[in-house]
């Protein structure tokens, strides 16, 4: 039986419910006078219920679907404005125990070339990031408890989080690992993350037990349950996702809906961050082996939709998309890009090894050329990462967010960061633009007390103070 408050992964993630909701979805596509009633309700701004945004997502209405993408533009502006938040994945090892038929990865690839980064490997990469601009990593990991320990990855984050190069540092580690044990997660908590993701890939039971035949992973409960175990163990942020393609979308969306709902229901707090992925070619992986791939304006209206429900929630698309898909569906609700994304274990400061990435990069520019091009199209690019350390995680952070009043911290310092990435990394042609976008943006802060201390900090920060945040 459903149950979102359910501590149970098939309660909260019921698979008759899904299945109702399809058929609703389905009947109610072209009803004109419930679509235009739902419109309205998420005109509130208070976000969707996963039945009600199943009908946005398969209205047939061209007036209507036009109506929905105009309102996920809106709702994204509200809640976060034209701040694009940038971060770049780190790839610790790709030992793993897994047989996940979708990852080159699984255990039965015996000719992707296989490696750990040592310490000192881990701050050659991170020096490389730095240089490049980076403040925020995303940790990435396979599943190998003997490879790939929470020791070696407590040590990891103690290591990145260690290194200081000229005006450079990591302020913020985030992690994307295996599902693990309370206690493990409390260890990671303790060691200062950001946010614990974990994407689910496919909330079909019936597909994810095919898709992870082997390992650990296989266990569906148990990776489905991890986000409470996270929050248990004092994670209270957790970012949500799952491999498009693998599974009918209509499903996939329908499950990570009702999994944000059961996050709030039993926790008080949906997911900080929601990922959007499609699989892609790499190594042994063949995307065309999976019938279930979604074309472009699929994918589109599938984040117009998810920012509809759930605006409080930060939405993230990274290099597996190309510069053209990514120009379109970042105003419709996109929050957090990767940008200068290598995807192999040791792809920053070392030669990359085309086999050994875990996906095929579809945007393969630079950091600096996709800040430019952001600063191009009127985004804001950010490497701000206050709100962890000032303390605005979990209940605090979606306080705020739902209120929208999370602007008043993140306007300025979302321009206090890009202004210490102009001067110490940007290129000329970059650093003109971004100037002349914080000269305008500067003069939108609505507290004139704030805008004064940011205008100071602007000139302290050219004269060669660095951190400031509010």
């Amino acid at each position: 039986m459903y149950d979102r408050k359910s501590m149970k992964a098939d309660d909260f993630i019921n698979h008759d419910e899904i299945m109702k909701t399809l058929e609703y979805a389905e009947a109610n596509k072209d009803n004109r006078a419930l679509i235009e009633s739902i419109i309205e309700k998420a005109k509130k701004r208070k976000g969707l219920e996963h039945r009600d945004a199943a009908v946005l997502l398969d209205c047939t209405l061209p007036d209507l679907n036009e109506e929905i993408f105009r309102l996920a533009n809106e709702i994204k502006n509200d809640f976060y404005g034209n701040r694009i938040v940038m971060f770049a994945p780190l790839y610790l090892s790709n030992y793993c125990v897994n047989g996940c038929v979708y990852c080159p990865y699984h255990a039965k690839n015996k000719h992707i070339p296989r490696k750990k980064l040592t310490q000192e490997e881990i701050r050659n990469e991170v020096i490389a990031l730095m240089d490049m601009g980076h403040k925020r990593l995303a940790l990435e990991t396979g599943e190998d408890p003997v490879n790939c320990p929470i020791d070696y990855v407590l040590e990891s984050i103690k290591t990145v989080y260690s290194v200081k190069h000229k005006n450079g540092e990591i302020r913020r580690v985030n992690v994307n690992i295996a599902a693990t044990t309370v206690e493990n997660y409390r260890k990671l908590k303790e060691a200062g993350i950001g946010t614990y993701i974990l994407f689910q890939e496919t909330y079909n039971k019936e597909s994810y037990l095919k898709l992870h035949p082997t390992g650990p992973k296989h266990d569906y409960d148990w990776h489905t349950e991890a986000m409470d175990r996270a929050m248990e163990g004092g994670i209270d942020d957790v970012g949500c996702g799952v491999l498009f393609g693998l599974e009918l979308y209509r499903y996939e969306f329908t499950g990570l809906l009702m999994h944000a709902e059961h996050l709030e229901a039993v926790h008080g707090v949906g997911p900080h961050t929601i990922s959007v992925p499609r699989i892609r070619r790499a190594d042994d992986i063949d995307p065309a082996a999976f019938d279930n791939g979604i074309d472009d304006d699929t994918f589109a209206k599938i984040v117009a939709c998810i920012r509809i429900a759930v605006p409080y929630t930060g939405m993230i698309m990274s290099t597996r998309e190309s510069q053209e898909t990514r120009e379109r569906v970042l105003h419709l609700g996109i929050s957090q890009i990767s940008g200068g994304s290598k995807t192999s274990v040791g792809g920053y400061a070392e030669k990359e090894e085309e086999d050994s990435s875990q996906f095929e990069v579809s945007d393969t520019r630079t950091l600096d050329e996709v800040v430019n091009w952001l600063i191009g199209m009127g985004y804001t690019p950010s490497f701000c990462t206050a709100c962890y350390r000032e303390g605005r995680t979990g209940d605090r952070f979606m306080a705020l967010c739902k209120s929208e009043q999370i602007h008043n911290c993140c306007l300025p310092n979302a321009l206090m960061t890009l202004k210490e990435y102009l001067i110490d990394y940007a290129s000329p042609e970059t650093r003109k633009a971004g100037e002349e976008m914080i000269a305008r943006e500067v003069e939108t802060i609505p507290n004139e007390n704030a805008k004064r201390i940011v205008k100071e900090r602007l000139v302290r920060i050219e004269n060669g103070e660095r951190d400031f945040r509010f």
